[in-house]
């Protein structure tokens, strides 16, 4: 039995193979039962988190006994104390070496969680997920707080419950992992989550065994969804006490269907309304800026006036002001913002709502992040041809699919690690960032005398007598002439000479001639750079 770090869960049974909330029922030796729901501790899965809390009766906050409280350990107290659910502190790793328990527990106080040993009324255990020391210590803890706290539920009535995940699988269709807070879910029975509903088909419960009910705190497989629920979605049973007068399961089923279609009324109109009160604040904009044009046009109009009739001396000059405004927005407007499109496929729902999360974060001035299609399952036709780039979370592509993503040059990449996922996508976005241009001054030349050759007939030709004083100057490259620290011309050397020897290269201390292509207005004192364009590519965190 191992414990995880830094989230909130209610006992660590086995380390995830995938970012899903798992939620195993386990015996303990105490002949208790005890469902624990266990959800990831990287910093995306925040929302997975906020739920964990929110479903549980119970928080076991797991810290590690040598890297003391992180950033996710501060974020799910957070969530457990706006749920306002109970916390018992689990501190990990005390089989190390370098463990440290008290500067866990003192990292835990500056964070308003009160320890028993502190005065306060939050226990603390001290465990190892290698050795098993504690464990039975925190069982313990768990079982005697609930019971305190006199955790109970009504087996009998309508069954209510939440969504913990949703997925598809393959030959089984839509199912959706149910954890049960009241009453009792059987075969057969009507339920509606959000804006779906579902004839319970078939139950399965953590261990994949079929079952035919599922009492309170029992966690379910359940199978018969018409659409796929959202993880987080509350579950209530169509049924009620009518059940004892025989009414026909039709009746339930257009019970059920009814209560969709409300909702789904509801939302939609919920959608109207936000884009009603958007398109009136537009609107609200637009008439307030024209108001002030106008009221900014009728000013110069008065102002003209008063200068025609003599009553002021200066012509205004509001409109010079303007057109320069029009043209820095004009500059505004001119900066390009990419877009990256992503369609996010996963193998569950609550995986994908994480992943567009992550994505929708990773807007910059720059480029925007553009999820324009997500769903639960393989990738198909359909998302080829809807995205750009096409991002899957522990899913599966035929060859078919592959095949036809090549032709259509869309990107097809797939992840089971969401640090993966990230970096890759960031790597990604760099590479669409402009890059970096800086110019890079390999050698200074002052300008000490100007001589006059002759180059044909008794045509002269303007040439610069230079002492190099940094580095060195390059025939080929580019050169700058830089006169009272401003630079009045760039361009390349026509002739770099050391007396009537041609050269390629002049280093420091050397004097040189120098002439340049179509530019002759140099004078003495004027410093001549040998620059190089660097460019630089550009990473997403700068």
């Amino acid at each position: 039995m191992a414990i995880s770090e830094d989230c909130i869960i209610t006992l660590r049974i086995q380390q995830l193979q995938f970012l899903i909330m798992s939620t195993p029922l386990v015996d303990l030796p105490s002949g208790k039962r005890i469902t624990f729901l266990d959800t990831p501790g990287h910093a995306a899965f925040s929302a997975m988190r906020s739920r964990g809390a929110n479903v549980t009766d119970i928080v076991v906050l797991v810290v590690a006994a040598d890297d003391g409280v992180m950033p996710q350990t501060i974020e799910a107290i957070k969530h457990a104390q706006a749920a306002n659910v109970p916390i018992v502190v689990a501190i990990n790793k005390c089989d190390k070496h370098d463990a440290d328990p008290r500067k866990a527990k003192e990292g835990l106080l500056q964070h308003g969680i009160q320890l028993e040993e502190f005065g306060g009324e939050t226990p603390a255990v001290e465990v190892s997920g290698i050795t098993g020391l504690g464990l039975p210590e925190l069982e313990e803890t768990v079982v005697t707080l609930a019971e305190v706290l006199e955790l109970r539920a009504d087996k009998g009535g309508a069954a209510e419950g939440v969504v913990i995940e949703s997925q598809v699988e393959k030959g089984r269709g839509t199912m959706a992992t149910v954890l049960v807070k009241q009453g009792t879910l059987t075969v057969g029975s009507y339920i509606v989550a959000g804006t779906t509903w579902c004839k319970i088909r078939s139950m399965t419960d953590d261990k994949g065994r079929p079952v035919k009910e599922a009492g309170p705190g029992a966690p379910v497989k359940v199978i018969g969804w018409k659409e796929m629920p959202n993880a987080g979605d509350e579950i209530l049973q169509a049924e009620d006490e009518v059940r004892d007068f025989f009414v026909p399961a039709h009746v339930f089923m257009a019970l059920a269907k009814t209560v969709v279609e409300n909702r789904i009324t509801k939302q939609q109109r919920e959608t109207q309304l936000r884009d009603l009160e958007v398109i009136n604040d537009k609107r609200r904009k637009d008439k307030e800026a024209g108001t002030m044009e106008r009221a900014v046009e009728k000013a110069q109009r008065k102002e003209l006036w008063m200068f025609h009739h003599g009553m002021i001396k200066d012509l205004p000059d509001a409109a010079n002001i303007i057109n320069e405004d029009d043209e820095g927005d004009t500059k505004k407007a001119k900066v390009e913002v990419k877009e990256f499109r992503a369609v996010v496929k996963g193998d569950v729902s609550g995986t994908v709502g994480t992943v567009i999360d992550c994505l929708n974060g990773l807007c910059t001035p720059e480029i925007k992040v553009k999820v324009v299609g997500s769903g639960v399952g393989n990738i198909t036709d359909g998302d080829v041809q809807l995205a750009a780039a096409c991002e899957g979370f522990n899913v599966k592509t035929d060859r078919k699919i592959q095949h036809d993503a090549s032709v259509a040059r869309v990107p097809i990449k797939s992840y089971d690690v969401i640090y993966k996922l990230l970096d890759d996508i960031k790597l990604t976005l760099g590479e669409m960032l402009p890059p970096i241009v800086t110019t890079q001054v390999n050698g200074e030349a002052t300008v000490l005398q100007i001589f006059q050759i002759n180059t044909q007939g008794r045509e002269t030709k303007a040439v610069a007598g230079c002492r190099v004083t940094n580095g060195s100057m390059t025939k080929i490259g580019r050169v700058r002439i830089i006169r009272d620290h401003k630079q009045i011309w760039e361009g390349e050397l026509e002739t770099l000479r050391q007396v009537k020897k041609d050269i390629m290269e002049a280093k420091k201390g050397l004097e040189c001639g120098m002439s340049f292509n179509d530019f002759y207005d140099f004078k003495e004192g004027d410093v001549i750079q040998s620059v190089v364009t660097v460019t630089t590519p550009r990473s997403y965190n700068t």
